[in-house]
């Protein structure tokens, strides 16, 4: 069951993980998930997936670009390095850092699957976060 806060989802790293999170879900947070997974699948070669923080986290090379958590009245879509992104996303989550930007999202009706999609592509063209520095 989803409720104001994130879910109490274990953290792994791996599609399965990420795969159970959403299964978890009630609808239509369930197929908001997946929907935004696929997006993602569909949009970025080379895609990580895990759950950290009791939400789906998204990623690309050594970094993690962007986020999917259920709640009780919505599904929230978090970039990091949003503000870096355009348009920046209208949403400035709580205690998520202060360049994160998202949209929640209620139902399958309000994803702007075009907009969405361009997000993804900018947001793994940045460094993302927890980004190993390389060797010199």
């Amino acid at each position: 069951m989803t409720t104001g806060k994130a879910s109490p989802a274990r953290a792994a790293v791996g599609d399965k993980p990420v795969f159970a999170y959403i299964a978890s879900l009630p609808q239509p947070q369930r197929r908001i998930a997946e929907r935004i997974d696929r997006l993602a699948a569909d949009a970025l070669p080379g895609l990580q997936r895990s759950v950290k923080w009791g939400m789906a986290y998204y990623g690309v090379g050594d970094g993690w670009c962007f986020s999917s958590g259920a709640f009780a009245s919505h599904v929230k879509l978090m970039f990091i390095n949003g503000t870096a992104l355009a348009p920046v996303p209208p949403v400035t989550p709580v205690a998520m850092g202060k360049s994160t930007r998202g949209v929640e999202i209620a139902s399958l009706d309000e994803i702007d699957e075009t907009q969405v999609v361009a997000w993804m592509k900018q947001v793994a063209a940045l460094p993302g976060a927890g980004k190993r520095p390389t060797k010199k």
